[in-house]
């Protein structure tokens, strides 16, 4: 069965640095574009970023780039997500979802239960 967990959040100061990791299982990873996505306390699900299959390349949300780094290791069936010099902005619950084939980014048809990000001095 399809599962994905999320892990490598907590509390991150200002300018630090925190990768969270997503830990795949029940399908085979490689044939899938991956992504991220975010919700803020109080709003909506926020795309963040999708990466390719192949890992050969990544988008990310334009008011978002330069913030973050997606990157994948097929073979240990990881994805993973880095936040450059995170603020309190980044503060949200991320998960992490399995692209759509033929959708659109962030139209995941499997989602993580999420991890909590808290970017605070």
């Amino acid at each position: 069965q399809v599962q994905l967990v999320e892990s490598g959040g907590g509390l991150a100061q200002p300018g630090g640095s925190l990768r969270l990791s997503c830990a795949a299982s029940g399908f085979t990873i490689s044939s899938y574009a991956m992504s991220w996505s975010r919700q803020a306390p109080g709003k909506g699900l926020e795309w963040v970023s999708g990466i390719y299959s192949d890992g050969s390349d990544a988008v990310y949300a334009r008011s978002l780039k330069g913030r973050f780094t997606s990157s994948r290791d097929n073979a240990n069936h990881t994805l993973y997500l880095q936040m450059s010099s995170p603020n309190a902005e980044e503060t949200a619950l991320y998960y992490c979802g399995r692209e759509s084939r033929g959708g659109v980014w962030g139209e995941s048809d499997y989602w993580g239960q999420g991890n909590q990000v808290t970017v605070s001095s």
